[in-house]
């Protein structure tokens, strides 16, 4: 007697966030990024449709980090030094197909820039790559909030992916995207209550729920990845069983976890590729959607993973 393998219906469904704007849709990126659209878990192909793969997007920085460890130095080398070049390196040499460029330079600690200044830049940086922008702040909630509302209405109508809001600033930067025609990333400090709470609010905005990314604030390979792993596997649970304040796709920081863990910092300049490469197939299957990555090495390789994964649903 055959076995037969148990599925379920789920009532609920994840919403599908798109990033980019083409020429087609008023904007002047070469393609648009789906997310979500996930009527199941993670990785079980035969219960029900998982439309879109999970996509990669490079990290990039408006200044040169000072932290980074020599492995990706050596990988970047002096582009480092000029956002516009390193995002031309990831397009061109290492085909990235969208890239996150965090405004660290515009922190009060890290330069203070002012949010004209990384207006501008942002303008430039569209000119000179065609692939969807997600636009993160510097992480001061002070800063972030006259700063990302100038990066939106640089970008506006390119349909980017501004992040993060937070529940000390949501407000300003749920407005911008309003008004400038992006969606949104909800920061939660690894809490589904929160995650949950944030959503409703920012919808009680007017952005609509279909245009929120949750941020799960994951922890690398060791450094409590299991405990985030959990989390989003209950927020997932919960959207398929339809509850849609938390049916939002995930977004995944993994390069910022992985490269500062101690593994990485060693004289075995592969262990912190592995890492990041580690991470990120786990996160896959908690349901990460969109892996914000750093080593060209480790993003070929979840690359290759995902093809794999999904020519053999």
């Amino acid at each position: 007697m055959a076995l037969q393998l148990m599925t379920e219906r789920w009532s609920g469904k994840i919403s599908v966030v798109s990033i980019g704007a083409t020429k087609e849709e008023l904007g002047t990126r070469t393609h648009t990024i789906r997310i979500g659209g996930e009527e199941s878990l993670p990785c079980l192909f035969q219960e029900a449709p998982i439309p879109n793969k999970p996509a990669i997007a490079f990290e990039i920085w408006d200044i040169a980090p000072s932290d980074w460890l020599d492995e990706l130095n050596k990988v970047y080398g002096n582009v480092l030094n000029d956002p516009l070049k390193w995002a031309e390196k990831c397009v061109k040499e290492f085909k990235a197909q969208s890239l996150c460029i965090k405004m660290q330079g515009a922190h009060p600690d890290f330069g203070n820039r002012s949010e004209k200044e990384e207006a501008a830049l942002v303008k430039e940086l569209l000119k000179r790559v065609s692939v969807p922008l997600i636009i993160l702040g510097c992480g001061d909630d002070t800063k972030d909030n006259l700063l990302l509302p100038a990066c939106s209405e640089a970008a506006k109508g390119e349909r980017c992916l501004i992040g993060s809001a937070v529940g000390d600033n949501y407000k300003t930067i749920t407005a911008s995207a309003l008004a400038d025609g992006h969606s949104l990333i909800a920061e939660s400090p690894i809490d589904i209550n929160i995650a949950k709470q944030l959503n409703i609010l920012i919808s009680d905005m007017g952005l609509p729920l279909e245009r929120i990314v949750i941020n799960p604030t994951i922890g690398a390979l060791g450094y409590g990845l299991e405990y985030a792993y959990s989390i989003m596997e209950r927020a997932r649970l919960a959207a398929l069983s339809g509850d849609k304040t938390v049916a939002s796709p995930f977004v995944c920081f993994v390069g910022q976890e992985t490269w500062r863990v101690k593994e990485a910092k060693t004289d075995h300049p592969e262990q912190g590729i592995i890492w990041e490469t580690l991470t990120s197939t786990a996160l896959i299957q908690a349901g990460a959607d969109l892996l914000v990555m750093r080593h060209p090495k480790a993003v070929e390789k979840i690359d290759k993973y995902i093809e794999e994964l999904f020519n053999h649903k």
